[in-house]
């Protein structure tokens, strides 16, 4: 563990590069640049609230807030995950020339999107003032939230990254994976819908939790309690040991495989 945190303080510098060459080719040739990352997630939320706000707005206060939210969760996840998924492959020609510890192209894939989510928080804090949702200290919580979904998020993207190196088809079947999980988590629409029966489906989805934390602090203005934070933590944490041990047993066969 000693040797890991050597190496990561001696390459941070390689890793704020290459996080600041993602956020910088994201934009690339874009007329708005950057600023696509507050108009974007404003008209992803303008969108859905438009098609759903019909079947759940009188059950859903601030309706625009409660998609907002769950989009930046979401979003934060999903793009974290199919970013990292193919950061070794993606790097095959860099990693076969010189030594460069390897779990640092997944980690910038994720760091990238944490700034990234960072200006969809400026794009909700816009939304909260327009529909009327109160500011209060509760959001200063915030960061905490997004530090769950990053754990969680970083775990996954390094067991994909690394299993996608000897099965490229992974790519796909994410691909799938990921939309079905979207639909399975109550992002545009509240969990009551679902009969009793079929409750289970939110018990088993880690990101259910994330999303429903982050709403308490900014729509409910709630601090979540000891054991919904005990929820959070865990399962970010135990996905990024496992990620990370995993990462770690296969890494010295990338080289083979890329």
């Amino acid at each position: 563990m000693k040797t890991y945190w050597q190496n990561f303080t001696k390459y941070r510098f390689l890793l704020r590069e290459l996080v600041v060459n993602d956020i910088k080719l994201r934009y690339r040739k874009s007329v708005l640049g950057i600023i696509w990352s507050v108009l974007h997630p404003l008209m992803m939320m303008f969108v859905l609230t438009m098609v759903f706000s019909n079947l759940f707005k009188s059950d859903v206060p601030y309706f625009p807030v409660y998609v907002f939210t769950g989009r930046i969760i979401w979003d934060m996840y999903s793009q974290c995950t199919s970013m990292s998924m193919n950061s070794i492959v993606g790097n095959a020609s860099l990693i076969k020339k010189v030594y460069i510890p390897k779990y640092i192209f997944p980690l910038a894939k994720c760091l990238s999107t944490l700034v990234n989510s960072g200006f969809s928080l400026i794009a909700l804090l816009v939304v909260m003032l327009f529909v009327g949702v109160k500011i209060t200290p509760v959001l200063l919580l915030v960061p905490l939230a997004i530090f769950y979904v990053f754990l969680f998020a970083t775990g996954v993207g390094l067991l994909l990254s690394a299993y996608t190196v000897f099965f490229r088809d992974i790519s796909y079947l994410y691909e799938v994976i990921l939309t079905a999980w979207m639909y399975f988590t109550p992002l545009f629409y509240p969990a009551s819908v679902l009969p009793e029966k079929y409750q289970f489906i939110f018990y088993i989805n880690p990101l259910y939790y994330m999303v429903d934390f982050f709403r308490q602090i900014v729509m409910y203005r709630t601090f979540p309690s000891i054991f919904e934070n005990a929820i959070c933590f865990s399962i970010g944490f135990l996905t990024f040991v496992v990620g990370f041990y995993v990462f770690y047993k296969k890494q010295d066969k990338f080289i083979l495989h890329v």
